[in-house]
């Protein structure tokens, strides 16, 4: 009869038979994360927005941009990096990206918000009477520029009825100076068949007292205006918390 020979090594199992198996710290963890998406979602679908803070409902945003893990650290961050909620939507992207755990969809999810918050209060006031939804109106402009890192200067253009007909912002500069030409301002609202429009622009130090420069451009928009029959009802200056009207403070 033929011998046997022995090996000695321990059989293995082929790799397509060996099972996968999860650290128990490592599923007890994910398991945590998940329990916890699921009781704050439904405190806020129970409560609302007032049922849970600030970090809470930006943990709940970055969901959507980090399937897996706790967002918690990175709300938190992000938050003590900017301040508050709307700092931190309105921040510019590259800022964003400064902070570590922000990538291209985590950007993308919190310029989305933003976009839709503004598109929300802009509904408020476009096609309707400025002057009978003054508060909201002003809500609006502080939505789109209180939190802003750089100035920006926009018009309102009204018809003749005082209604809403255009909201466009003109210029963009920097920290502290926006380039404004008043000729430009005229020429839009010729072509928009305006009957008067609102100056808007904002102060990222947050302080809205105008400077100099600002009243003279004021005054110079206010004269070509003027010429052509345009009505400058208004100049409105946004801070952080504050905000000050050039007709209400006697400056038009």
């Amino acid at each position: 009869m033929p011998g046997f020979e022995f090996d000695p090594r321990p059989v293995m199992p082929s790799p397509s038979k060996t099972k996968k198996t999860v650290a128990p710290k490592a599923a007890a963890d994910e398991d945590h994360r998940k329990d916890h998406r699921a009781r704050l979602r439904q405190r806020f679908s129970e409560g609302g927005a007032n049922a849970v803070p600030d970090y809470e409902l930006l943990e709940m945003i970055l969901y959507r941009a980090i399937r897996r893990g706790d967002t918690k650290p990175l709300a938190k961050r992000l938050l003590k990096t900017f301040g508050d909620l709307n700092h931190v939507l309105a921040a510019p992207e590259a800022r964003l990206k400064d902070v570590k755990g922000i990538g291209d969809a985590v950007v993308f999810e919190l310029k989305l918000i933003e976009s839709v918050g503004h598109r929300m209060a802009r509904a408020k006031v476009i096609n309707k009477p400025v002057l009978s939804s003054w508060d909201a109106l002003l809500d609006y402009c502080k939505s789109a520029m209180a939190h802003r890192d750089i100035e920006q200067f926009r018009v309102l253009f009204l018809d003749r009825k005082n209604v809403l007909i255009a909201d466009e912002q003109q210029q963009t500069g920097t920290v502290d100076h926006v380039p404004v030409y008043p000729r430009e301002v005229v020429k839009r609202a010729l072509e928009l068949n305006a009957s008067a429009i609102i100056l808007v622009h904002n102060h990222p130090s947050g302080d809205p007292t105008p400077s100099q420069a600002d009243v003279d451009m004021t005054d110079a928009i206010r004269d070509a205006a003027d010429v052509l029959g345009i009505i400058t009802h208004d100049h409105l200056i946004i801070g952080k918390e504050r905000h000050l009207s050039f007709k209400s403070e006697g400056y038009l």
